[in-house]
C-alpha cells in the first residue's frame, strides 16, 4: 500500500511538479519585486525566452528519441549568416526565400547528423560536437568573418514586429509548440519517436523505421535552430558570426527542466514550455532584483540538477 501511495506521489510530481514550481517561482518573484507581474514584463519575457523556446522544441524531439545535439547554437548563426545573405546581398531577395534558405541550412546540418548517427551508429554527442565545430567554422568562412547587416525592413519584422501588442517571436514560439504539441501527441510519427527513444531495438523489431526517425529528429531540431537563427538575426539587426554560443546548454536545461528524459522515451513540449519558462522567469526575476549574472548562472545549473535528480528519481520509482 505505500508502495503504491510512493509510486502515485512520484507519478504525480513527474506530471504536475514543472507546473507547481513554475507557479511557486511566479509567486516569490511577484512578491519580491512588484513590476513582474506586470503585462509589459511578461510580454518581455516571452520574447527573450522565443529564441531559447524554438531550440528548446527542436532539442525535444532529439531527446525523445534518445539522443542529443550539441550543435545547434553553431547552426544557429549558420543559418542566419545564409538567411541574411539572401535578403541582404547585392540582389536582395523576399523574406519568405530568406526564411525557407535558413530553415533548410539547418534542416541540412541535422540530417546530416542525423545520418552519421542512425546509419554508422557512432554517439550522438561525438557527431553533434563535430558538428558544432564544423557549423562555426563555415560561419567564419561564410563571409570571411565578418557580420552581415542591412537587412530589410520586412525581414527585421519577424524579430521586432507586433501583432495585437503581442510580439511576433512569440507568435512563432507558441505557433511552433502547438504545430509540435500535436505531432507527438497525436501522429503516428510522435509515437514512434517516443518507441524509438523507449527501446530502439523493440521498436525496429515492431517494425518501426528507426532510422529513418532518428534522421527527422535530428533534422526538425536543425531545422528550428535556423528559424531561430532568422528571429535572432531579425531581432539584433544583423548577422554575427558569434551568434549562438552556448545556446544548445538553455535549450537542454529547458528539456531536462521541463521533465524530459535524458533515457528518452518519456516527456514532451509540454514540458519544455514550462522548462523554458522557468528559465526565462529566473532570469527576468533575478535582473530585476539586481543579482549579478554570475549568481545567475550557479542558480541556473542548481535547479538542472535538481531536475535531472527528480528524473532520475521517478525512474527508480516506475521500475
Amino acid at each position: 500500500m505505500m508502495l503504491a501511495q510512493s509510486s502515485l506521489s512520484m507519478k504525480h510530481l513527474s506530471r504536475y511538479g514543472i507546473v507547481a514550481a513554475f507557479v511557486a517561482i511566479c509567486i516569490a518573484l511577484s512578491s519580491l519585486n512588484p513590476y513582474f507581474l506586470t503585462v509589459n514584463n511578461l510580454l518581455n519575457i516571452l520574447q527573450q525566452v522565443s529564441i531559447n523556446g524554438l531550440l528548446a522544441i527542436g532539442m525535444t524531439f532529439v531527446i525523445l528519441a534518445g539522443g542529443i545535439d550539441l550543435s545547434v547554437g553553431s547552426v544557429v548563426a549558420f543559418a542566419g549568416m545564409v538567411a541574411a545573405s539572401v535578403v541582404a546581398g547585392d540582389t536582395p531577395h523576399s523574406p519568405v526565400v530568406a526564411v525557407a534558405a535558413g530553415v533548410a541550412v539547418g534542416a541540412a546540418c541535422g540530417a546530416l547528423n542525423g545520418v552519421v548517427i542512425a546509419r554508422f551508429r557512432v554517439p550522438a554527442f561525438v557527431v553533434t560536437l563535430g558538428m558544432l565545430s564544423v557549423a562555426r567554422g563555415a560561419t567564419q568562412i561564410y563571409n570571411d568573418g565578418m557580420p552581415i547587416s542591412g537587412l530589410s525592413d520586412a525581414f527585421l519584422f519577424l524579430g521586432q514586429g507586433k501583432v495585437a501588442g503581442v510580439p511576433i517571436p512569440v507568435l512563432i514560439f507558441l505557433g511552433l509548440f502547438a504545430a509540435s504539441f500535436v505531432v507527438l501527441r497525436y501522429s503516428r510519427f510522435g509515437r514512434y519517436v517516443y518507441a524509438v527513444g523507449g527501446n530502439e531495438k523493440s521498436a525496429r523489431a515492431s517494425g518501426v523505421p528507426t532510422r529513418l526517425i532518428l534522421l527527422s529528429v535530428y533534422a526538425i531540431c536543425g531545422a528550428c535552430a535556423g528559424l531561430a537563427g532568422i528571429v535572432l538575426n531579425a531581432r539584433t539587426t544583423s548577422a554575427l558570426t558569434q551568434a549562438g554560443v552556448g545556446y544548445e546548454l538553455d535549450a537542454i536545461a529547458a528539456v531536462v527542466i521541463g521533465g524530459t528524459s535524458l533515457s528518452g522515451g518519456i516527456g514532451g513540449v509540454a514540458g519544455t514550455l514550462f522548462g523554458v519558462l522557468i528559465i526565462g522567469v529566473i532570469n527576468n526575476g533575478l535582473d530585476l532584483m539586481g543579482v549579478s549574472s554570475y549568481y545567475q548562472q550557479v542558480i541556473k545549473g542548481a535547479v538542472i540538477v535538481c531536475a535531472v535528480l527528480l528524473d532520475i528519481a521517478a525512474r527508480r520509482e516506475s521500475n
